[in-house]
């Protein structure tokens, strides 16, 4: 079982503040699953302006997370990764939101693989906020080199 603390996800993804949407992982199995966590403070600057009197984080944001945590399984699972290589977002089928995401709510990501056909991933993801489903979508990515 892989954990990864926040500097092992900085050696793999891209994003940097305030982009980086994932805090920690605590279980991956390669090329099987990932839970991670993203720990939403009002401190967030989309918050200024969604909503001023009622601060809830945007579905795209949730979906931008969920697919960092598939980035990370996907990268973590590819035995020929390279430094000059990239996991790029290919598509998104029946994402659903199902419950407002605040300040102070933790993030619980779960990534699944569904298939995998070379370089090209589905997996299923879910946003939880405890034990409540906050959103779902089905995720699709490539791995590919960053000059490609």
């Amino acid at each position: 079982m892989v954990q990864l603390d926040i500097h092992e996800i900085l050696k793999r993804l891209p994003h940097r503040y305030p982009f980086l949407l994932v805090d920690r992982v605590e279980e991956l199995q390669p090329n099987h699953y990932l839970r991670a966590l993203k720990n939403v403070s009002i401190n967030e600057p989309y918050f200024q302006g969604h909503f001023p009197d009622f601060p809830v984080m945007p579905g795209v944001l949730i979906v931008e997370a969920l697919a960092q945590a598939a980035a990370l399984l996907a990268f973590v699972s590819e035995e020929k990764y390279g430094e000059n290589e990239a996991v790029y977002f290919a598509g998104i089928d029946k994402a659903r939101f199902r419950k407002p995401v605040v300040p102070g709510d933790q993030l619980i990501l779960l990534a699944e693989v569904s298939r995998r056909r070379g370089g090209m991933w589905q997996m299923q993801t879910t946003a939880h906020v405890g034990d409540t489903l906050v959103a779902s979508a089905m995720l699709m990515a490539t791995l590919r080199e960053r000059d490609a």
